[in-house]
């Protein structure tokens, strides 16, 4: 089985962690999402948010780490 944790993660969290190696003790798969919304203001940019994503879990071995704009639904069912 496989599992989308999309969210804006701006800036990525010990509970955003905890949930990915959570989830990644449950599922085959897992792709953490981030979310691109311009309407509003970040932070970190969504690259910058990618890179700190992939680095905190390098340990991980069953994560993907992508982008996405819009709704979740729609993303899901383009993976």
């Amino acid at each position: 089985m496989i599992a989308i944790y999309p969210g804006s993660f701006d800036p990525i969290t010990l509970g955003h962690l905890d949930v990915m190696e959570r989830g990644c003790q449950l599922f085959e798969r897992m792709t953490v999402a981030v979310l691109r919304n311009p309407g509003k203001t970040a932070f970190f940019t969504v690259a910058e948010r990618l890179e700190q994503i992939r680095q905190a879990t390098q340990h991980l071995s069953n994560i993907e780490v992508d982008s996405f704009d819009g709704l979740t639904v729609n993303y899901a069912k383009l993976r």
